[in-house]
């Protein structure tokens, strides 16, 4: 059968095409959708380096055999095609700003303008105000917008973070009384607390669970000391009969920890994912050999498979901006390039998140890049595979691969010689669509 198509240069598509295309209406963005595409002369990661091929995309999938009817040949002129990035931690999408009480409209299409021009398709938002989050539903998890999944509210233990952050905004009258236990998190002291707030939690139906371990090794110390108001957390015991009955109804759990300690415990417990690496924080008084990760530990969280999101860029980025003027820099330094030595060494699965407001996961590994213990390779696997499947492990998404999803981003260097790359992005594909250009 002879094929009827068109061909498309990367730079005509760059230009005039995208000039119409951003002007299209809803109706005319479903049309484009079904479109059958091939992206010729490009050089795609296939996970170790990059190969010539040729893909098409048909109803939002990539397949390598070349369909019956084509509508438009793409010329990739040789750029590098990847898969897009994650984010695997962080707060701000929602539809509140802080100093606005309602749906802050144009502060949302920035933010999600912003994640989509950095190549960010996918974001993990680990605890949210589920009314903050209801009126963007229609605006997320579509091909033209980024996909977002959230915990809603949390389990913490009484005075327990993020309880602080609650009442900062409850101080400000930004957030109501309701906003707080039942609404942004629910406090778990004793198992016995636990059906009835699970239930609860479960209505609001969230994506995965979210939890809180800080200073476990300390619980006692400070369950009752007013000094250590958000600076507390689960005992690591309730934990983990949360742990199993959250996990006997089909979620997953993702816990916060501060100490090496607290990474420990929340792998006893069970859970699936980490977030921060200990010591993304530190507090005076307290030496760098609490933060560091015993080899044992690692060998655990490899054996279940347990995800941990680093969360160290901005400490990263303290570190450089004082490594001359401050002494405890270097100390730091050496406590986080020792963590992350420890969890390659045995294999653990990393992801990148930034959990900054005002940031996304370029800032993450952008920061990660400037210790010089990982190559460009391994940056970019976790960004765009790893980070991916900690946020969408049931979907074909972080691959290119006959039968994934048709998501990709077309950049115009090769990322493995130089990592600044990932940031020189020609075009972006997104469930078979063609974005327009930021």
């Amino acid at each position: 059968m002879m094929v009827r198509c068109i061909v498309i240069s990367l730079t005509l598509l760059c230009t005039n095409y995208f000039a119409s295309y951003t002007k299209a209406q809803p109706h005319d963005i479903s049309r484009h959708r079904s479109k059958v595409y091939a992206f010729v002369n490009g050089n795609w990661f296939d996970g170790k380096s990059f190969i010539k091929k040729t893909f098409y995309t048909q109803n939002g999938i990539l397949i390598s055999t070349k369909p019956h009817h084509i509508d438009s040949i793409i010329d990739l002129t040789g750029k590098y095609i990847v898969p897009p990035f994650g984010e695997a931690h962080n707060h701000n999408v929602e539809a509140h700003n802080h100093n606005v009480d309602g749906f802050d409209e144009k502060r949302f299409l920035a933010l999600k303008d912003k994640y989509l021009k950095d190549g960010i398709y996918y974001v993990k938002n680990p605890n949210s105000l589920p009314r903050t989050t209801a009126p963007i539903k229609n605006q997320i998890n579509i091909p033209e917008s980024i996909d977002v999944i959230f915990s809603n509210g949390s389990f913490t233990a009484t005075d327990g973070h993020p309880i602080e952050i609650v009442k900062r905004n409850q101080d400000q009258n930004v957030w109501t009384t309701a906003d707080g236990e039942g609404g942004f998190y629910y406090t778990i002291n004793k198992p016995e607390d636990f059906t009835d707030k699970w239930e609860s939690l479960k209505k609001t139906n969230p994506d995965f669970v979210k939890t809180y371990l800080l200073y476990s090794e300390e619980f006692e110390k400070r369950k009752n000391d007013s000094n250590y108001f958000g600076w507390k957390g689960l005992h690591p015991s309730v934990l983990k009969v949360m742990a199993e009955k959250i996990h006997k109804d089909g979620y997953r759990i993702s816990t916060h920890v501060e100490t090496a300690v607290d990474f420990h415990n929340a792998l006893v417990a069970g859970v699936d994912e980490i977030n921060h690496m200990p010591g993304f924080r530190t507090v005076e008084g307290y030496g760098m050999d609490m933060y560091k990760i015993s080899d044992a530990d690692a060998k655990l969280a490899a054996k279940n498979k347990t995800i941990v999101v680093a969360t160290m860029g901005n400490m990263i980025r303290n570190i450089f901006n004082t490594i001359d003027t401050v002494p405890a820099s270097k100390e730091k330094k050496e406590m986080v390039i020792y963590n992350f030595n420890v969890l390659t060494k045995n294999k653990v699965q990393l992801a990148i998140g930034s959990d900054k407001y005002r940031e996304n996961s370029r800032y993450e590994i952008e920061n990660i890049a400037r210790l010089n213990i990982f190559d460009n390779v391994t940056l970019l696997k976790m960004w765009c595979e790893t980070t991916v499947r900690a946020i969408f492990p049931k979907r074909k998404v972080g691959y290119l691969k006959d039968g994934y999803e048709a998501s990709f981003l077309v950049l115009n260097g090769n990322p493995i010689k130089d990592f600044k790359n990932t940031g020189r992005i020609n075009m972006r594909i997104k469930s078979g669509m063609i974005l327009p250009v930021f």
